[in-house]
This record gives structure tokens, C-alpha cells and sequence, in this order.
């Protein structure tokens, strides 16, 4: 038999003989009626109830709830599941971050010196690999041919800045004659003026503070963070992550950094990745050669470094990060998110997505009171950092 509230409703006037039985089973409606308008009047359960006199006291029942299924009952311990699972994965990260936060040496202090340029933009960094044998044994520095002198030297010097117009890898030859401007040796307290001498002099009269000093007196950009690692913490970062694939496009054999590498692509260990970046007699360009080999290589660890094999393995990325640290020096306001930038940035080169180059130069060789040095080309280099000062391409 046909349900009466199937009727059509006319102006609230219920069909003959129907108004009993809507009144009756009023009590059971979930609302008022209320008419479609264009479809004669008929009742829709779904919309907005009418506000007429004539459908005020005419309820409808709801639409039926239809019962959920047990496919969706099944889902609810796979998302649960997922969810445990993504909670785990981010809980390793977040781990590592903060005992990785912890190890930071936050020994440099950038404004030691002041009189330093204004801020520009962008974000420019002064990464440094010195020549430091902590860490090293008698036996491995004469396997990795450092030579036993104490203390610590540059062995290679890069600016990297990065901004909206993309990332750019600055060499400084080691041997650049620039001017070192005033200060005074921590060693004898001696105040210095300011005096002509190779870059990497300031590093060691006055270490990283003087050298960051010098950095921005000749270049006139304000350094933003200092990251510096030693021989020990390169050679076993590139160990912990199971070498560096490179591929050379010729032998390599230098006696006095023990490189001894053959012409193809190879993954190289750490021993042999410290030998490449501190080769350059075999360099056409010498020391201006070996700067580019240092930015290739560093852009090829920077990528391996955050391959998934590295990153979502403990087993690798605990003693890739222990390696890293125990021998890494950063400035005072450095955290471990603006080091993960500064790799970021570095990876970015390597993807084709920013520029690797030398400081330009106008001499190599030049003689000077303290030997062969590297001048860079007044001009060019004022334009080139002028560019990186406002964040504009080069």
C-alpha cells in the first residue's frame, strides 16, 4: 500500500481521507513539511523547512541513515596503523635533531672584531676546511700525508651565499693577497695594523674570527655563519656514509697529498676523497684548479649525505652525524636548522640548481714579501660581490 505521506501536499491541505493518518503518525516526523518549489508543492525532507501557515503543523520523518559498512570498520585499524607508523618515523628525526642540537661547537664569534659591513640579502656562509690533525693519530696522519704541524690552517676557503636568486659556491684561493686589517694575536696580545698578507694567514694569526674579519673587509659582504671541519671529521664522514661516488676525467697521482686515482667513475673513501680535495700540483691551474675540485666534491658529499640510504638508516646517520660534529666549529648563532640550510644550499648546486666559481683574478703566481700569491681582479670581484650583496644573479 502506498505510503500517504507520498501524496502531494497542495497549499498544507492533506489528500481526502489522509489527514488523520499524517496527523496520527505526526510524532514520528523528524520536521515540518515543506513544498518544492516548480514541483507542484511535494514535500522535500532535505531543504529548509517553509515558513507558510499552511505547512507549520505537517512534519516529515528524516531520510533513512543508511548503516555504515565493514569496509570502513576494516579501515580504522589500517589508518590507525599508518598513523603509528608515520609517528615513529617522525619521532627519529626529531631525536636526532635535538642530540644533534647539543653537540653544535659553538666556539666563533663573529662580531669579535666589529666594524662590520651592514646586513644585505640573502644568507651568506663561510664554510672552511682546515688543516686541524685533531682527532688523527701519529699513524693516520702519516697515512693521510697531513704532515704533523700543530695547530690548525685553511686548506680551502668557500662563500657560499644563497637568496631569491638562487645559490652561488665562491671559491677563495688560500693564497689570495688581500688585506688583513687590524687586530690583535691572541697568542701575545700584540695589537697588528693593517698589512698586506695571504688569506689564509689571518686564520692563523688570528683564527676563524680574524679570518671571517678578512672575509669581509675585502669582499664587503656580512657573514651571516662560519661552519669549519677538520681533516679527522671529513675523513669520517665520507667513511660513515660509505664513500663519495665522483668520476674523474683523468689519472690523479700527487706524491705530497697521496693521491694516487685513476681516470672513470669510483666511489672514494675517505682517505682518497682528502687526498682529491687536497691535490694541486697535478692542477693545470694550481691552486685555482683544486678550489673547483673542492666545490665538486663538496656538492657530491652534500648529496650523498641525504640520500634515504643515509637519512632513514640509524646504522649510517648516527655516525655520519657523530663524525660530522665531533670535529665541526660553527659560529655562536648557529643552530642545527641553519646548518641543514646551509647543506640544503650546497645540495642545490649539485642539482644544477645554482653556480660554482672562483673569485676572479687577475694574477696567480704574483711574487710578494711572502711568496707566490693570487690576486683577484679588483673590478671583477667588486661586481661580483656587489651582486651578492643584493641578492642579484651572477
Amino acid at each position: 500500500m502506498k505510503d500517504p505521506s507520498d501524496q502531494w501536499v497542495v497549499d498544507g491541505t492533506p489528500p481526502t481521507g489522509q489527514g488523520e493518518h499524517l496527523r496520527t503518525h505526526g510524532a514520528e516526523r523528524a520536521g515540518p513539511v515543506r513544498s518544492v518549489p516548480g514541483a507542484g508543492g511535494r514535500p522535500d525532507p532535505y531543504g529548509p523547512p517553509w515558513r507558510g501557515a499552511e505547512e507549520r503543523s505537517t512534519p516529515l520523518r528524516p531520510p533513512p541513515r543508511r548503516p555504515r559498512s565493514r569496509r570502513r570498520k576494516r579501515r580504522r585499524p589500517v589508518r590507525r596503523l599508518l598513523l603509528v607508523l608515520l609517528a615513529v618515523l617522525l619521532a627519529t628525526p626529531l631525536s636526532t635533531y635535538a642530540w644533534a642540537e647539543t653537540r653544535l661547537n659553538r666556539d666563533v664569534d663573529l662580531g669579535a672584531y666589529g666594524h662590520r659591513p651592514p646586513p644585505g640579502e640573502g644568507t651568506n656562509y663561510l664554510i672552511v676546511g682546515s688543516d686541524s690533525r685533531e682527532g688523527l693519530t701519529p699513524g693516520q696522519q702519516k697515512d693521510l700525508h697531513t704532515g704533523g704541524a700543530s695547530g690548525r690552517r685553511t686548506d680551502s676557503m668557500i662563500l657560499l651565499h644563497t637568496g631569491a636568486s638562487g645559490t652561488t659556491m665562491v671559491s677563495l684561493p688560500r693564497d689570495s693577497w688581500v688585506t688583513i686589517p687590524s687586530y690583535v694575536r691572541p697568542s701575545t696580545g700584540k695589537r697588528w695594523g693593517p698589512a698586506k698578507n695571504k688569506l689564509n694567514a689571518a686564520f692563523a694569526d688570528g683564527g676563524p674570527e680574524l679570518l671571517a674579519r678578512t672575509v669581509e673587509y675585502n669582499t664587503g659582504l656580512r657573514l651571516d655563519h662560519y661552519a669549519e671541519i677538520g681533516f679527522a671529521g671529513f675523513v669520517n664522514i665520507v667513511d660513515s656514509i660509505g664513500g663519495v661516488r665522483m668520476c674523474l676525467d683523468r689519472d690523479i697521482r700527487d706524491e705530497k697529498s697521496g693521491a694516487d686515482l685513476k681516470k672513470g667513475c669510483q666511489t672514494l673513501d675517505g682517505t682518497q676523497s682528502l687526498a682529491f680535495v687536497r691535490q694541486r700540483h697535478q692542477e693545470a691551474d694550481g691552486d685555482l684548479g683544486r678550489t673547483l675540485n673542492q666545490q665538486k666534491f663538496l656538492s657530491a658529499l652534500a648529496h650523498q649525505a641525504a640520500t634515504a640510504d643515509t637519512v632513514l638508516n640509524p646504522a649510517t646517520l648516527y655516525p655520519a652525524l657523530s663524525a660530522g660534529l665531533d670535529t665541526l666549529v660553527v659560529d655562536r648563532g648557529m643552530g642545527l636548522r641553519d646548518l641543514v640550510s646551509m647543506v640544503r644550499a650546497v645540495q642545490d648546486v649539485s642539482g644544477g640548481k645554482g653556480k660554482r666559481i672562483n673569485v676572479p683574478v687577475s694574477g696567480v703566481g704574483i711574487p710578494t714579501p711572502k711568496g707566490s700569491a693570487v690576486r683577484w681582479d679588483e673590478e671583477k670581484s667588486r661586481r661580483l660581490f656587489e651582486r651578492l650583496r643584493y641578492d642579484r644573479p651572477v
